[in-house]
């Protein structure tokens, strides 16, 4: 049963306009909130968990004086999209930032992995950010200028044995990112997406990585969330289409149109391997 919370706290004098972040309660999520209390915008959090979400925004209120609502909402669900929109068009917030957060990996061969495990993935990951993105689109050309920041991942640049699925769903993103930024090119909205790579969150326990093989490998090179948001957001306010945090990450992708393709497939598929 989805559960949906709306905690407005005092009004903030030096409020500015909206912005909104799904998947807020954790990791990048979490500190792309904190990058933009700091620049004194107003927020509304979106993710799952009721308690993480009322202690963030006690303290985003407290640190910053912004002035917080967040939504305890399954957002893999038709309800969990309309009561997300509905803060913004029933409350008539002025949202001026979109931040397409949330989601999530599932590791496994595509066989083994059940199809609604699969269904759910597909929500989160590519039918969430186009839905919320086509809805709130109205909201944000209202706005003197308005912004849409989209997280994809590396793991978009090549099939990843293992992690099929969520590979394909985050080259729909960049892919979706661009088209759009192009689009809106001649309007007040403009469309960044960034790319981050191995990041030192909880993705890899939700998506079921529990082997230490793969977390090794992990820890050679994941960047901290804090630094790979306040990337995001620099590169969102400058209106760069499209963003790869961490040099080693951009090396990575900048050589794969180099490489012969069953060659980055048989790296990455060893990287996500036991």
């Amino acid at each position: 049963m989805e559960s949906a919370t709306l905690i407005p706290f005092f009004f903030n004098r030096h409020s500015m306009s909206y912005a909104l972040i799904t998947g807020a309660s954790k990791g990048i999520g979490r500190e792309i909130a904190f990058e933009l209390a700091r620049r004194k915008y107003d927020l509304i959090l979106v993710a799952r968990s009721s308690d993480l979400l009322k202690t963030l925004a006690d303290q985003l209120q407290s640190e910053f004086g912004v002035t917080c609502h967040y939504l305890s909402a399954d957002l893999t669900t038709d309800i969990g999209i309309e009561k997300t929109v509905a803060i913004v068009t029933e409350k008539k917030l002025d949202l001026s930032i979109l931040v397409n957060n949330a989601g999530y990996g599932l590791w496994g061969r595509f066989d083994e992995i059940s199809m609604e495990e699969v269904n759910s993935l597909l929500r989160i990951n590519v039918f969430l950010p186009a839905n919320l993105t086509y809805k709130l689109l109205p909201e944000l050309k209202k706005s003197k200028e308005a912004y849409i920041l989209n997280i994809a991942s590396t793991a978009a640049y090549q099939a990843v044995a293992k992690l099929s699925v969520y590979a394909a769903c985050k080259s729909f993103m960049i892919l979706f990112s661009r088209g759009l930024h192009y689009e809106l090119k001649s309007t007040n909205v403009s469309v960044t997406c960034v790319s981050p790579g191995t990041t030192d969150t909880n993705f890899m326990d939700a998506a079921g990585m529990h082997s230490e093989s793969i977390r090794k490998k992990a820890d050679k090179v994941k960047m901290k969330p804090s630094a790979v948001a306040k990337i995001a957001v620099d590169s969102m306010f400058k209106k760069k289409n499209e963003v790869i945090p961490g040099w080693l990450n951009k090396i990575s992708v900048a050589i794969i149109p180099w490489v012969p393709k069953f060659l980055t497939e048989k790296i990455a598929a060893d990287i996500y391997d036991k």
